[in-house]
């Protein structure tokens, strides 16, 4: 790794949406789905639910804008046109730049 890797920063597409009553299974189902089609630049995934809610976030990291745009593939866009009934109306959706990344220091055990 060279001092270039340090000042690139991954990027972030953050989904916030609330499925109709008792979907959100069937959603988290077709979220696993559309996260094993990426490929190149995918960095990660996190799908939050609040608890008793049927309203999640979702986070995906990824290594650059145009990896997040190439990977909304055909296979993608099948199975995101299978999720959005489940919603109660279309997610809020926001691409962030990662600025600051902090991770816990790992501590030798004795």
């Amino acid at each position: 790794m060279d001092f270039q890797d340090f000042l690139r920063h991954k990027f972030t597409h953050v989904a916030m949406g609330e499925f109709k009553p008792g979907k959100f299974e069937a959603a988290k189902q077709l979220y696993e789905e559309a996260v094993l089609t990426y490929t190149k630049g995918f960095k990660g995934a996190y799908l939050l639910q609040e608890p008793g809610t049927d309203r999640g976030i979702s986070i995906i990291f990824w290594e650059s804008v145009e990896d997040m745009e190439a990977n909304q593939n055909e296979v993608y866009q099948h199975i995101l046109k299978k999720m959005m009934p489940l919603f109660v109306e279309p997610p809020k959706t926001v691409v962030y730049e990662l600025v600051c990344e902090i991770n816990p220091k790992e501590i030798d055990e004795v």
